[in-house]
């Protein structure tokens, strides 16, 4: 938390847009307290609008920050700093009075179900990075809501930040201006405060503050040296001027790797974030509000805040019902939200393509909002074949990041599928010339869109709905590509979730890990728990004693199965429809099942595959003894040594449930 300060306050910056008699007490508070910390130069508050909106974009195309895209309508392009391009799990924490309110004890080595940080530390780190930290920068004052303004599942945030792009970004993201000042009134909020990390002025560079014994040292110990052992000049060489330790900006991009930090304080309903522009890090309604800290909150109020995607699907008779999807980031998300069904007669529309909020109403209907306002999406692998919606939604007012450039004003990554008109040449995301034989992909893997949700085309009616959609299926998926079959429903609502917290997945781009290694990533949440992942699993399992709950089927899916030429199975996109469709009917009663030791399947015929040509239907939905068996045993060992006393003894007895089935097989 900020010290507080204790000679009063003498807030030197000068308040270029907005007023501070018009703040409510508690954010006129949080903002001087943060300004007379960072001593930005000027404070502006922001009203969301369209001509605020564009000054800030003709703003950061003077300063190099973003690109006007011409071959679109309001598209701009910015390219980061390549060692800010990610989440970054490792300088990720929550800070809690005691370790086990944040991770469970493990049994050996660290806990991989989120970090955690003594008070006492974050004090010191904080004070090591804020001080001056907005030194001939402005501190903009973004009122934000997440979920629609006024409804009774929606929370308010402010973020202070230094960061232009961040206020852009967050407009598209969020609800975002004098309305939820408005709405807000004297009510509660969660601090959030970002900063790039470096002040200015000196021109193009970022200042690296640290104590000046550091700073030396660091700065003897990496500064290139010459053959004359004087500091060598240039691109990426490290200069010592005063008493300050700096080094070029790349792309226009301010950050601070080496003191990068994002810290969550739930007591305290705060979040802290220091060093990274990157969407994740820094739009601090995105995972930190919307996942970690709303986790914790929906802990204490009764309700779920997911990594879950929000669909409504419409059968040929008019029927209609909603599903809720959780799979880890770029595992095809965005590509179910907006799907179009291969299907003749059945329709999908989008609610929400990353989070959902789910809480019981009065009936006992699990309800859901997205509490985002716009889509923060993959952008490689995204083309008119994988996800035609995604494609006409980005079309304008988007703000895109990491992608390749064309020459004609246009975007490009792989898998865009669309080819280049003659003559036309792409720019990579590190701004160099590109061509396929370089050997590197023109677009970084995480590269992103940043795009209006209102803009789909398959927007849902009731997508801002305040009341939330009723929601009766839960799906759980991940890649995997050997031994999950295509789908399975889970025997009840103990079982699945127990299917949530076994969920493994091929490892992606979205933070920094190397490689395609099978990674365990319960409910997806693993990197956006807010509190002790057995405590989750309980507040979980405890929805099922909800007064007259309406529990909502689970399923588990499996688009990415291989055969054993590595060649998938399944077609995906569109034809994922048939899948919706025998769960739609499950939830009726209509579909037929097979039981299986691991939950039901469909029968014979029950999976609609008319016009689909040859499917391996067997080897699609075979389970071997031999891998659940192995399956299981990592399962069991992954929950005894990382959540260990506090797993649940629901979950303990599904474990044993499973085992005992397998070996009957």
């Amino acid at each position: 938390m900020p010290p507080q300060l204790q000679n009063g306050l003498n807030l030197s910056a000068k308040v270029v847009q907005g007023s501070l008699d018009s703040l409510p007490q508690a954010v006129r508070e949080f903002l001087e307290n943060n300004a007379e910390l960072c001593q930005p130069d000027h404070i502006h508050i922001c009203d969301g609008s369209e001509e605020e909106n564009g000054r800030l974009l003709g703003q950061m195309e003077e300063e190099g920050i973003l690109r006007r895209l011409k071959k679109y309508d309001n598209c701009w392009l910015a390219l980061t700093d390549p060692r800010d391009v990610a989440r970054i799990e490792s300088k990720t924490v929550i800070v809690t009075q005691e370790q086990r309110d944040t991770v469970p004890i493990p049994k050996t080595g660290l806990s991989q179900l989120g970090r955690w940080m003594s008070e006492e530390d974050f004090e010191k780190a904080f004070n090591a990075r804020f001080p001056g930290c907005m030194k001939g920068r402005t501190m903009y004052v973004i009122p934000f809501s997440m979920g629609p303004l006024g409804s009774p599942l929606s929370k308010i945030g402010i973020e202070l930040t230094d960061s232009p792009y961040v206020v852009a970004s967050m407009r598209i993201m969020t609800r975002m201006g004098t309305p939820v000042l408005e709405a807000l009134g004297d009510g509660e909020f969660v601090k959030c405060l970002h900063s790039v990390g470096c002040p200015l002025p000196l021109e193009s560079k970022c200042i690296i503050s640290e104590s000046k014994v550091k700073i030396k040292k660091k700065a003897e110990q990496q500064t290139p040296v010459g053959a004359s052992g004087t500091p060598k000049q240039g691109p990426g060489a490290l200069t010592w001027e005063g008493s300050l330790f700096t080094e070029p900006l790349v792309n226009n991009w301010p950050c601070n790797p080496e003191l990068t930090l994002i810290a969550h304080l739930p007591d305290r309903r705060e979040i802290i974030s220091f060093g990274s522009g990157y969407g994740g890090n820094s739009l601090l309604g995105k995972k930190c509000f919307a996942l970690r800290m709303a986790s914790r909150l929906a802990k204490e109020e009764g309700w779920l805040a997911e990594h879950m995607l929000i669909l409504g699907i419409t059968n040929p008779e008019g029927e209609k019902k909603y599903l809720a999807a959780a799979f880890p980031s770029a595992c095809g998300k965005t590509n179910l939200a907006m799907m179009n069904p291969s299907l003749p007669g059945w329709k999908v529309e989008c609610v929400g393509d990353d989070i959902a909020w789910m809480k019981f109403d009065a009936q006992g209907h699990l309800r859901a909002i997205n509490p985002e306002n716009g889509f923060f999406g993959v952008a490689p692998g995204t083309s008119v074949k994988t996800n035609p919606n995604a494609i006409k939604t980005i079309q304008k007012n988007t703000i895109f990041t990491n992608v390749a450039e064309t020459s004609d004003g246009g975007v490009y990554w792989e898998g865009i599928d669309e080819p280049l008109a003659s003559g036309v040449t792409i720019t990579s995301w590190k701004n160099k010339e590109w061509s396929p034989e370089d050997g590197e992909p023109c677009a970084h893997p995480n590269s992103r869109f940043c795009t209006p949700a209102s803009q789909c085309p398959i927007i849902d009616a009731a997508w801002e709905s305040p009341e939330g959609v009723p929601i009766e299926g839960i799906i759980f998926g991940g890649r995997r590509p050997a031994g999950v079959p295509l789908v399975y429903e889970a025997l009840s609502w103990q079982h699945g979730v127990f299917v949530g917290a076994a969920m493994r997945s091929e490892a992606t781009a979205a933070a920094e890990h190397k490689g395609k290694i099978i990674m365990h990533d319960p409910f997806a949440m693993r990197p956006f728990f807010g509190y002790n992942f057995g405590k989750y699993l309980a507040h979980w399992l405890s929805m099922a004693q909800h007064p007259a709950a309406k529990l909502p089927k689970i399923f588990h899916v499996n688009w990415f199965r291989r055969d054993k030429e590595g060649k998938f199975l399944w077609p995906g996109f569109g034809e994922n429809s048939r899948v919706l469709e025998w769960m739609f009917n499950r939830i009726d009663g209509k579909a037929s099942a097979k039981l299986t030791p691991i939950g039901y399947i469909p029968k014979e015929d029950a999976l609609n595959l008319k016009g689909l040509g040859h499917i391996n239907v067997m080897e699609l939905f075979s389970i071997s003894k031999e891998f659940w068996e192995k399956e299981v045993e990592d399962i069991e060992k992954y929950l005894e040594d990382q959540v260990n006393a506090d797993l649940p003894c629901e979950i303990e007895r599904e474990i044993l449930a499973l085992k005992q089935r397998i070996s009957q097989m």
